[in-house]
C-alpha cells in the first residue's frame, strides 16, 4: 500500500500477454473468474456486477480509459468513488505479469469491517488468484456469494492429505505460500499468530489467535475472537484431498468477508504450493518476489 492509501498487487502468470489481456476484456470469461455478470465494450464500457462482487447491485463501474494494455474506471464503493488500474506487461514469451490498483484502501478499515471497501485488497488478491488458476488450467472452484451470510467452501486439492496437512500447520510452510510471516503452536491451546510467534502484529492484528480443537491430520479450529471462529477439516477423496473451511460465530450481523477472502487467497496459494513440484509465489514486486 502506497503512503496514499493505494493499493496495489502484482501477479505472475504462465500465460502469454495476449491470453492474460483477453481474460480481462471478454465479458465471458470475467464471468468465470471474476464477477457473475459482466458488460465488456472497450474503450466505451466496463463493468461486473452480483453475488461475487461487493455493492454487487448493480455495475458501478465506469471507464476512464482503455489502451491495449491498460485500464483505468471509477469504482464506486461504500458511496466513495475509488479509482481502480488494471494493467498487464509481458514477462517473457510465455508469462505475463499483472498489476492491479485501487484508491481509498485503510488497513484500519479493512480490519474493521466497517464497509464494503474493507474489501478491496482481499478481494483483489483471490480474484487475482482465481484468474492465475483459470489461465493457468487449474480451474476457478470457488467464489464469495456477497448475499450469503454462511461461509463454507469445500476445496479438492491434488496432494496426500498428509501433505496438505503439513503445510497448513507448520509455520515455515504456510509463512512461505501465504507470503506473510505466521506463527502456529499445533496444539490445544496453542497461538495461531499473524505476524509470526515472536513479533505478532498486535499493534495492528491484536493479540494472536488461539487454537480451540485440534484432531492430527485432520481438523483444526482457530478462535478469532470477534472474527468468529475457522474449521478446516480434511478428508481423503479419490486420490485427492477434500478440504472444508468454514467461519462461524460472528459477533456481527455482517460477515466477515474482507478476512473470508484474504483466508480464501490463502487456500488457493495451499493448492498450488502442495500441487506444483517447482512452486514459486505468484505475487511478484516491482524488483522481485514478494
Amino acid at each position: 500500500m502506497t503512503d496514499d492509501g493505494t493499493m496495489m498487487l502484482r501477479v505472475r502468470v504462465a500465460a502469454p500477454l495476449a491470453q492474460a489481456w483477453q481474460a480481462l476484456t471478454s465479458a465471458g470469461q470475467l464471468e468465470v473468474w471474476l464477477a457473475e455478470h459482466a458488460d465488456v465494450d472497450l474503450p466505451r464500457t466496463f463493468a461486473f456486477w452480483g453475488r461475487y462482487t461487493p455493492d454487487g447491485e448493480v455495475g458501478r463501474q465506469r471507464l476512464l480509459s482503455a489502451d491495449d494494455h491498460t485500464l483505468r474506471f471509477i469504482w464506486t464503493l461504500g458511496a466513495q468513488d475509488t479509482t481502480v488500474e488494471i494493467h498487464v506487461e509481458p514477462d517473457g514469451a510465455d508469462a505475463s505479469v499483472i498489476s492491479v490498483s485501487q484508491t481509498h484502501f485503510d488497513f484500519q478499515q479493512a480490519l474493521a469491517e466497517s464497509s464494503s471497501l474493507s474489501v478491496i485488497q482481499s478481494f483483489w488478491a483471490f480474484s487475482l488468484g482465481n484468474l492465475v488458476d483459470f489461465l493457468e488450467g487449474r480451474g476457478v472452484g470457488y467464489r464469495c456469494d456477497f448475499t450469503r451470510p454462511d461461509l463454507r467452501v469445500e476445496l479438492d486439492i491434488n496432494a496426500p492429505r498428509e501433505r496438505v496437512y503439513a503445510a497448513l500447520v507448520e509455520s515455515d510452510q504456510i509463512s512461505a505460500y501465504s507470503g506473510f510471516p505466521i506463527g502456529i503452536e499445533p496444539w490445544v491451546g496453542g497461538r495461531f499468530a499473524m505476524g509470526g510467534l515472536d513479533e505478532p502484529l498486535r499493534d495492528q492484528i491484536g493479540d494472536a489467535a488461539r487454537i480451540v480443537a485440534l484432531e492430527p491430520g485432520r481438523k483444526m479450529s482457530v478462535d478469532f475472537g470477534d472474527g468468529g471462529v475457522s474449521t478446516w477439516e480434511l478428508e481423503d477423496s479419490q486420490g485427492k484431498t477434500r478440504l472444508t473451511f468454514v467461519q462461524s460465530g460472528f459477533s456481527t450481523p455482517r460477515p466477515p468477508y474482507a478476512a473470508w477472502l484474504g483466508t480464501m487467497a490463502g487456500l488457493l496459494s495451499l493448492r498450488r504450493y502442495v500441487e506444483e513440484p517447482d512452486w514459486s509465489p505468484i505475487y511478484v514486486a516491482a524488483s522481485g518476489v514478494m
